[in-house]
């Protein structure tokens, strides 16, 4: 999304990667970080759920997207084509309920019916590919 490029564009986030893709073990500090950051801004709203606080609620879940779609961005992954693959293959799902799983609201499990098949993010790893080869 545009928003975010411009924000890692203010903060020199793809610059920073531009200059350090090489270094793997860096890559996956940098990828460790953002997913204790996504770690932190899900506890947060957790805390604010348990407070009771909805200013807060709202923030945190905004912030797990930012970061979420952020970190997919500045690994430059795309992520409306990551986002088309688990949506199209959500939307092949059926809606009924999952045996063995507690379902107290009653709502449907979105389940794999026979030959389902999952998303494909073949071509779309970004600097993924980079960091995890060998």
């Amino acid at each position: 999304p545009k928003d975010i490029m411009l924000m890692h564009q203010k903060f020199g986030v793809h610059k920073w990667l531009d200059e350090n893709r090489d270094d793997k073990e860096l890559m996956k500090k940098f990828l460790e970080f953002r997913i204790k950051f996504l770690q932190e801004e899900l506890k947060e709203t957790s805390d604010a759920f348990n407070d009771g606080n909805p200013e807060e609620i709202v923030d945190g879940l905004i912030d797990l997207c930012v970061v979420a779609i952020g970190t997919l961005d500045a690994l430059f992954v795309d992520p409306h084509k990551a986002w088309d693959e688990i949506y199209k293959a959500n939307m092949t799902k059926e809606p009924g309920i999952k045996p063995g799983r507690p379902n107290p609201l009653k709502l449907p499990d979105l389940l794999k019916p026979e030959g389902w098949v999952g998303p494909d993010h073949s071509g779309n790893h970004g600097e993924l590919s980079n960091i995890f080869s060998d």
